[in-house]
């Protein structure tokens, strides 16, 4: 292959990413990291493989996701509702905004004590330093404005890979436990795999994906749904690439945390974690200083990427449900209603903090319960994205439909595994 044709492929690739880089950047918010850090921690490199598997199921179903934003001119909740009851789809609206306000909780907990163990000051006034920025952000700032700081802080993710190669693996046992499967043996165990299956392919992003889609239409001046229906066959194999690049680095991330917290708690006995900080703090002395700096940066730079990405999600999914104005691109004026769910799930979550709920607990059991909830919507999803006339003759590919009918059913699985599986 010719340079210039290496280097035309290196612009096609940079050029179309956008939303999918995000999204999938999103998925490792401190919650996520905490979670992988939690099942390092206990079951050592026994779930590495989980990160190579679920990164095709969550491509496949955020393509979708994204499709459905693009063909339809509408995000998830709106092609919902042209298949569903709106009460069914104000119910999973309702649901969605719990799930992510304790998702916020934890991560802007874990934020606020990566602070103060950065030295920048106590932790509960970074809590609302913290949230309260974001609000202003998302307020004051327009769709590409916001949308350039989003990909950008998904740099801070490299932290976590450069993190894992100074705790120097083996990597021959690496490979072999990556290739290799270890079938979960307990309830906890399978606990643990809808917890990372339920943080990994997260029903947020499902909602935020679409409705990032719909944002992007609305920037080029395509103000009415009538205009934002259909793709072309470019747009979607931009688009393909984007969520490939975004959900590989998303999993290539996941890999890493298991790699780092394995190697380091798990192998020195630490399973027991309380807090993000609890992690952090333990890698000091068995990693070293560098990996615990980086560790902890990283919690901040997710976080700032993540929050925005839960409140808006439901914020999008109660939008769409109850018909009001909304869009990162109004003014608060003209989206008051929009605006006041994203506030509204953002400043809980802030206030939740001062109530001493274990963050790591919380937001591990929200991992389980968005990993209940996630089989469920990827059936509705599922439903909408193979119906032709909600997809205007666009429908997704087989392939995609396939994967995500697997994912559906490997996530029902999980989760009856966990209540039946014997002890």
């Amino acid at each position: 292959m010719s340079p210039a044709r290496i280097i035309r492929g290196f612009r096609r690739v940079t050029q179309a990413l956008g939303p999918g880089v995000t999204t999938g950047a999103a998925d490792d918010d401190p919650s996520g990291v905490a979670t992988y850090s939690v099942v390092g921690a206990q079951y050592g490199t026994a779930f590495l493989w989980s990160a190579l598997v679920t990164w095709p199921l969550m491509g496949c179903v955020q393509m979708m996701s994204a499709r459905v934003g693009m063909v339809t001119g509408m995000g998830l909740a709106g092609a919902l509702r042209e298949k569903f009851p709106r009460w069914i789809v104000g119910a999973i609206a309702v649901i969605l905004l719990g799930a992510n306000t304790i998702n916020i909780a934890s991560d802007l907990s874990g934020m606020a004590y990566a602070a103060q163990m950065l030295q920048l000051g106590p932790s509960h006034l970074y809590v609302w330093i913290f949230g309260l920025g974001i609000c202003a952000a998302t307020v004051f700032l327009r769709y590409h404005q916001l949308a350039s700081v989003l990909k950008w802080l998904a740099v801070a993710l490299f932290a976590y890979v450069i993190t894992a190669f100074l705790v120097h693996p083996n990597w021959p046992d690496v490979i072999h436990d990556t290739l290799f499967p270890t079938w979960p043996g307990s309830p906890g165990a399978w606990g643990a795999l809808v917890a990372v299956l339920g943080t990994t392919i997260s029903p947020y992003l499902f909602f935020w994906q679409a409705g990032q889609e719909v944002e992007e239409e609305k920037a080029r001046g395509r103000r009415l749904v009538v205009h934002r229906r259909g793709a072309t066959s470019t747009e979607l194999a931009d688009r393909r690439i984007d969520v490939g690049v975004g959900t590989f680095f998303s999993n290539l991330v996941m890999f890493f945390i298991i790699l780092t917290t394995a190697l380091t708690l798990h192998r020195h006995g630490i399973v027991a974690i309380n807090t993000t900080s609890d992690a952090a703090l333990a890698l000091r002395p068995l990693a070293g200083n560098y990996a615990y700096f980086l560790y902890t940066l990283g919690i901040v730079g997710t976080g700032l990427l993540a929050i925005p990405t839960l409140a808006g999600s439901a914020a999008y999914a109660f939008a769409e449900t109850f018909d009001w104005a909304y869009g990162m691109d109004e003014r608060f004026e003209n989206a008051v209603s929009f605006y006041s769910v994203f506030i509204l799930s953002t400043v809980a979550g802030a206030a939740l903090d001062f109530f001493n709920v274990d963050p790591i607990k919380a937001l591990f059991w929200t991992a389980i319960i968005n990993g209940l909830l996630a089989p469920f919507l990827l059936v509705a999803l599922f439903l909408v994205a193979s119906d032709p006339v909600i997809m205007h003759g666009q429908i997704s590919s087989r392939m995609t439909r396939v994967v995500v009918a697997v994912t559906a059913v490997l996530m029902f699985g999980a989760a009856i595994g966990m209540f039946v599986f014997p002890s």
